[in-house]
Parts: structure tokens; C-alpha cells; sequence
């Protein structure tokens, strides 16, 4: 038995929400959340969804405008460098720092940094992946 869905049960039994973000159904790591979802997980496709569910009232800023988060001047190299070893599937950061050569600390730090120019992403599973607003 998995220790999230063992987790998810005693949440459950203590009325406590539980979400879960569905997978692809191709891929068999998935079914502990398709399972939660069957048993009544609510499901996530955006971090709206629990903040919703969470707090009613909660609205989040507009995103900025078209454009904004393009890779542009403000990218260095270090930072194109990793969206260059990104590519186009999500990948985990020790697949970057392999692809790169740049150590854990520094992939890291720069995720973080294209993540909050809306670049990147963190996807299920610690992966990384492109939003779709640069190239």
C-alpha cells in the first residue's frame, strides 16, 4: 500500500480535504490519484483549485499581459542555458544539473528565478517544465 493514499485515508477519516492532481492514464504511477479521485479527492488541474476550496474569498492578481514573461534582455545566459536543457517535457532538477553541467544549488536557483517570471513551472513529480510564454 502507498503511504500517500494510507495519508490520504486517515486525512479523510478526520475531515480533512483532500485533493489530488490527476495524471496521464498511460502511466501506471498515476493510479494512486485516480484512485483518490474515484473516493472523492477534489481534483486540481490549477493551484486556483485549492485556494478556491480552501479560502472562498481568495483572488488571485491578473497575470501579467502577453509578453511579459518572454524570455527577453533580462534572461542571462546561465538561465537560457537551462531552458535550453529544459526543452519541451518536464524534467527533474538532477536531469538539468546532468544536461548543464551547473551544480543543484545553481539549477535550482535559477528555476526558481524562471518560475517567478512565469517561464517555468514545477509539474507533479519535483519535474520542471515550460509554461508555454517564451519559445
Amino acid at each position: 500500500r502507498s503511504g500517500s493514499r494510507i495519508t490520504a485515508r486517515h486525512a479523510a477519516d478526520q475531515g480533512r480535504e483532500v485533493f489530488a492532481v490527476p495524471g496521464s492514464v498511460r502511466n501506471p504511477l498515476a493510479r494512486g490519484c485516480h484512485a483518490l479521485l474515484r473516493d472523492g479527492a477534489k481534483l486540481v488541474e490549477t493551484v486556483e483549485d485549492i485556494l478556491e476550496e480552501l479560502d472562498p474569498g481568495f483572488r488571485r492578481a491578473p497575470a501579467p499581459g502577453p509578453g511579459c514573461a518572454a524570455p527577453g534582455p533580462g534572461t542571462d545566459a546561465t538561465q537560457r542555458r537551462v531552458l535550453e536543457a529544459l526543452g519541451h517535457d518536464p524534467a527533474p532538477v538532477d536531469h538539468l544539473v546532468e544536461r548543464t553541467g551547473l551544480t543543484a544549488d545553481a539549477v535550482s536557483a535559477i528555476l526558481l528565478t524562471l518560475e517567478l517570471r512565469g517561464l517555468v513551472a514545477c509539474a507533479p513529480g519535483g519535474c520542471y517544465e515550460r509554461t508555454g510564454t517564451g519559445p
